[in-house]
């Protein structure tokens, strides 16, 4: 009912607006036809005319804006509400299962297991609102350090095989020729947070089978770029740019619901550029998987606290 009523509200202010328009520029017109021989009298109706199609226009702009803002608000309240009130309930199923039926140890330990993995659920969804929160607000890095980014990866990888449950094979990670260690000024924290949200998009858009594909390079001596390719869903041209919104996520199709809140690639984008960088996103079309690029000014040299 809600979504039928924002429709209806974009629909009326576009028309409103169309409608206003249509009505200013038709009483010009007119107005100029039977004032023709006054010339001051009709430049100054054609300056107003426009200043009052311009006011129309950037109205119904802002209103549609609005709107669309709302939209998302209202879909990242729904997605953290649920991504809160999902695990609870289920750990909570589960405590009353042992306080009533204790069981055997071995039961008792698979409700323990499901129970941390809900936990750990539940504190992923805290921490990413939090750090949104807090990335929107911080102006600059806070205790940067030298970075290598090879291990970094790879244990970001370690900790989303086991966050889904997934084999090694599933997510794989290429060796950098001839041994070279690539190193970022970074905040590792923060860093950690925009490889391990890439890497869970990458799982959670690829239900019909994971199998993720990571490698790193230098571009123009200067630049380390991560890709991050899965064989997923996909995206379409127009959801490229809007993905890396805050509050945003790409829709999906009708078989297949996608969890999430919208915050994972707004961190992403902010986390990246907060380290003077940024990141890319192409993808085939639906169904065809997509590539992630992750773009860092390389460092080369020493902190003052790593130099002797």
């Amino acid at each position: 009912m809600n979504l039928n009523r924002r429709r209806g509200a974009k629909a009326f202010f576009i028309a409103l607006g169309v409608c206003l328009t249509a009505v200013a520029i038709i009483l010009n017109i007119t107005w100029i036809h039977h004032n023709s021989r006054r010339i001051a009298i009709d430049f100054l109706g054609v300056v107003l005319f426009f200043i009052l199609i311009s006011g129309l226009v950037l109205n119904t702009v802002f209103l549609v804006r609005e709107v669309r803002r709302n939209e998302r608000q209202d879909s990242f309240l729904k997605a953290v509400t649920h991504e809160l009130k999902t695990p609870i309930a289920s750990i909570r199923l589960y405590l009353d299962t042992l306080e009533r039926h204790p069981g055997d140890e071995q039961q008792r330990q698979r409700f323990y297991a499901i129970m941390r993995e809900d936990s750990d659920r539940l504190l992923a969804t805290v921490e990413s609102v939090l750090k949104a929160g807090e990335l929107g607000q911080r102006q600059r890095i806070q205790q940067r350090t030298r970075v290598e980014l090879y291990p970094l990866v790879a244990d970001c990888i370690s900790t989303v095989l086991i966050r889904h449950h997934l084999p090694p094979e599933n997510i794989t990670l290429d060796e950098i020729p001839g041994s070279v260690r690539l190193f970022v000024l970074a905040n590792i924290e923060d860093l950690r947070t925009a490889i391990l949200n890439l890497l869970d998009n990458a799982v959670k858009y690829s239900p019909q089978g994971v199998c993720v594909h990571c490698k790193l390079a230098i571009e123009r001596y200067t630049w380390v770029v991560l890709s991050i390719s899965d064989n997923g869903l996909g995206l379409l041209p127009r959801e490229i740019k809007r993905i890396f919104k805050r509050f945003y996520r790409a829709p999906s199709n009708d078989q297949v619901k996608i969890k999430g809140t919208g915050l994972g690639l707004f961190l992403v984008r902010t986390i990246a550029r907060q380290h003077g960088g940024s990141v890319h996103a192409s993808s085939q079309g639906q169904g065809k998987g997509s590539t992630f690029q992750l773009k860092l000014p390389i460092f080369i040299g020493n902190l003052p606290s790593d130099t002797p």
